[in-house]
């Protein structure tokens, strides 16, 4: 039978029965579901090998988003979050574009940028020049420290060298283009630009400061694009009002800012969750936003000739699926296992399908009938229990405060005291 990643009513099922659907989905084992509906899967010796001073875990809710068709290609999404409608929203935004084919996505070769900062040199653009003619000996340097990367297709394909004007004066900037293949590749493009410092020292006669990646990864870019019919939306209305709202943000930083944030809500969710450098992809996809001087939203809205809405996304997106935390955390190996992809540019392209879901999702309640009303009852249910409202209580707290629109902690207290004085007296 035919997997699918469109499960109609997933949401109303049980968190077993949603495993034993992931677990069919997927074909995890029995020792994989156990892990995942175990808070304590990180066990206590290898959470100490990963960092320093450990003293515990801190989980997070994982979730998976259904409906996703990317490429012709049925996915299920797990995301790991903490805040209330996002893995709805991008499972509804998923199933609106399906009628049209879903979430088309393509990226670039997984080249990171490695930096090597030169100071202190007397003629910073004959330093330039000398280190451009010596490009295939520090390239074989470079490659020298990873023949495992180089055996697999990747390590250092080329260079570029620019001189900056900083405050201290002129700096000499060689980049290595390092292709990290499935890898995130942040150890190995280091290796690299430590190895070559020396050379590139004495190439130029300068002083070799900073040896490290750049996390604007602007050669690693994944992009994705659909077709929303207009129906699915709500009607034309709707349509103009998503185009408005993508507009807004087109114009003005402060709502880009909430716009992009949105974006990312979905594609860190997936990157927590396969245990990816979240900080990386945020700090990369932020640069790149503001790549013009102005910082603008990462995706774009229009509608076509039949009314319906076109959107697109591209961004940088560094993750990897070897290497790093992604295949010694049991969680991220099982994540890794139900998203299914075989590549690191497959994951970038899903994550950037998911970005774009996870933005439509927000601009359509933003559009059609406010961002709140679909937070509400979510963020109600959490405010009960942390006034302490009775397991048997909390959904009658949830209404009263939703219906009120008074999603307070004060409130929450205030119902839960009033059905205590309830009780006492019956």
């Amino acid at each position: 039978m035919k997997r699918t990643s469109q499960i109609s009513g997933f949401y109303k099922l049980t968190p077993e029965e949603r495993v034993q659907t992931v677990k069919g989905f997927a074909d995890l084992t029995n020792k994989e579901v156990k892990i995942l509906q175990s808070s304590g899967a990180l066990k206590m010796d290898l959470a100490d090998r990963m960092i320093e001073n450990v003293i515990g875990a801190f989980p997070l809710p994982l979730g998976i988003a259904v409906n996703f068709l990317v490429n012709g290609r049925d996915y299920l999404i797990p995301m790991a979050i903490e805040e209330p409608s996002v893995v709805a929203a991008a499972s509804y935004a998923a199933k609106m574009v399906r009628l049209k084919g879903g979430f088309f996505a393509s990226s670039t070769e997984p080249i990171m940028i490695g930096q090597i900062q030169t100071v202190d040199v007397d003629d910073p653009y004959e330093a330039k020049r000398t280190i451009l003619v010596a490009k295939e000996k520090i390239l074989q340097k470079a490659n020298k420290q990873d023949p495992l990367l180089v055996s697999l297709g990747g390590g250092a394909k080329d260079l570029d060298v620019k001189v900056i004007q900083a405050r201290s004066g002129p700096m000499v900037i060689t980049e290595l283009h390092v292709d990290c293949r499935d890898a995130m590749g942040a150890n190995a493009v280091n290796t690299m630009a430590e190895a070559v410092a020396p050379l590139i020292e004495r190439i130029t006669h300068g002083r070799v400061y900073l040896r490290i990646l750049s996390n604007l990864a602007t050669k690693r870019l994944a992009k994705a694009w659909t077709v929303v019919p207009k129906e699915e939306l709500g009607g034309e209305e709707v349509v103009e009002g998503i185009i408005e709202a993508y507009n807004f943000a087109a114009a003005d930083p402060y709502r880009a800012a909430t716009h992009n944030k949105g974006i990312l809500n979905g594609i860190i969710g997936v990157v927590i969750a396969t245990c990816n450098d979240h900080r990386a992809v945020e700090a990369g996809a932020h640069a790149y936003a503001a790549r013009t001087g102005q910082y603008s939203p990462l995706s774009a809205w229009e509608k076509n000739k039949d009314g319906d809405l076109v959107g697109s996304i591209e961004l940088p997106i560094a993750v990897g699926t070897v290497g790093g935390a992604t295949r010694v955390h049991p969680v991220a190996k099982i994540a890794l296992k139900i998203l299914g992809v075989k590549t690191a540019n497959e994951l970038a392209e899903v994550l950037a399908a998911v970005g774009l879901a996870q933005n439509l999702g927000a601009l359509r309640a933003l559009a059609h009938e406010g961002i709140q009303r679909g937070h509400m009852a979510l963020h109600a249910r959490n405010v009960a229990i942390m006034a302490g409202a009775p397991e048997e209580l909390v959904e009658r707290i949830v209404q009263r405060m939703v219906e009120e629109r008074k999603v307070r902690l004060d409130r929450a207290k205030e119902i839960i005291e009033e059905y205590r004085k309830k009780r006492k007296l019956t």
